[in-house]
């Protein structure tokens, strides 16, 4: 399945995923991480876009965002990559870049995906065998779902809210979502964000197709048929 051009369309969730140069490592310490962390906050204050789940790994960060505006997006990475590079470079004497490319995206059906890619995320320290639970990994947005500890990096989408009339209950019904992952979901999500492709229903592909112009659906393989002159 061929990658298509980045899209980013205000209002939506996307997954942004970015890893390291080669897969190098990006995050070493605990400095690292929160002042990372720190300037994620506040360039997503600056460019509006609501951060709802995070997860930061040694070599590779990946985030659930909505963005207010077509730009928004780009300018809160690039802002990001403008201060942690050159402190990255500088503390640990190294040159050149940081990054491997552009980061990637992938629209997501806030109706029926956005607490399976937050879960998915939030995930990704246990299959990477970081961790054996969840709530082990300081550098995700896991505590803050779970009701452990509030995350000011976060703000929650409208589906969370809907878990419950209550923190408590938002928070015991996320958990029970998030202890019904099965592995093939995993499987599943990394191909959808390696290709670009919205992580969706049909009819949501469907509506995507007619609002942008582009292709996300599958085509029969095969040529097509010839009508039956005989028929």
């Amino acid at each position: 399945m061929a990658r298509t051009a980045r899209l980013v369309l205000p209002g939506q969730p996307h997954h942004v995923y970015q890893q390291g140069n080669n897969r190098q490592t990006v995050f070493f310490d605990k400095e690292d991480f929160d002042i990372f962390l720190s300037w994620l906050k506040e360039s997503s204050r600056q460019f509006k876009i609501d951060i709802h789940a995070y997860t930061l790994l040694h070599n590779a960060f990946h985030l659930l965002v909505t963005p207010t505006d077509g730009i928004g997006l780009a300018r809160m990475m690039q802002w990001v990559g403008r201060y942690y590079v050159p402190y990255f470079n500088k503390k640990y004497k190294r040159s050149g870049t940081l990054w491997e490319g552009r980061f990637r995206t992938s629209l997501v059906d806030a109706d029926n995906c956005l607490l399976e890619c937050s879960r998915y995320i939030e995930q990704k320290p246990v299959l990477d065998g970081m961790v054996a639970r969840p709530e082990e990994y300081e550098w995700s947005s896991y505590a803050h779902h779970a009701g452990i500890k509030p995350d000011p990096v976060i703000r929650d989408h409208a589906v969370y809210w809907n878990l419950g009339n209550t923190p408590f209950a938002r928070e015991l019904a996320y958990k029970e979502f998030f202890n019904r992952f099965d592995h093939w979901e995993s499987e599943k999500l990394d191909r959808i964000l390696m290709s670009g492709w919205p992580l969706g229903s049909e009819k949501f592909k469907k509506q995507l197709e007619i609002q942008t112009e582009r292709q996300f659906r599958m085509g029969k393989r095969g040529r097509p048929q010839k009508n039956n002159p005989n028929s």
